[in-house]
């Protein structure tokens, strides 16, 4: 989460950046962030709690903290930087990973013979 909101919050102008252009590799980098922060997120809970949380309470706590912190970062760009700028695009990004995220823990990493989690 210090590394998204880094990314997030500070410029990064006068920064080498590929000569590429791949039109909304920014809308990509969000959603992967906030998959990941979800995944892991997830991962989180169930350790600190040693699986006595069940997995749809973890799931649903890290998606609206994924979801409400993506948003507070778009909001924080708009208001608090000037060499940043908060978009509606970035947010929705942000949410689809977290979704997806969320999603992506049931269908990988749920199952009793993987990580022996109870659902």
């Amino acid at each position: 989460m210090v590394f998204i909101t880094f990314s997030s919050l500070f410029s990064l102008d006068g920064v080498e950046v590929s000569k590429f252009n791949i039109p909304h590799l920014d809308k990509v980098a969000h959603f992967t962030f906030y998959f990941v922060a979800c995944v892991l997120g997830v991962f989180l809970l169930r350790e600190r709690t040693e699986s006595k949380m069940n997995y749809k309470k973890a799931v649903l706590i890290m998606l609206a903290f994924t979801i409400a912190y993506g948003i507070l970062m778009e909001v924080l760009q708009f208001s608090m930087t000037t060499q940043r700028s908060g978009d509606i695009l970035d947010a929705i990004a942000n949410t689809i990973g977290s979704f997806l995220g969320a999603l992506a823990t049931k269908l990988l990493f749920s199952a009793k013979s993987r990580l022996k989690w109870k659902l």
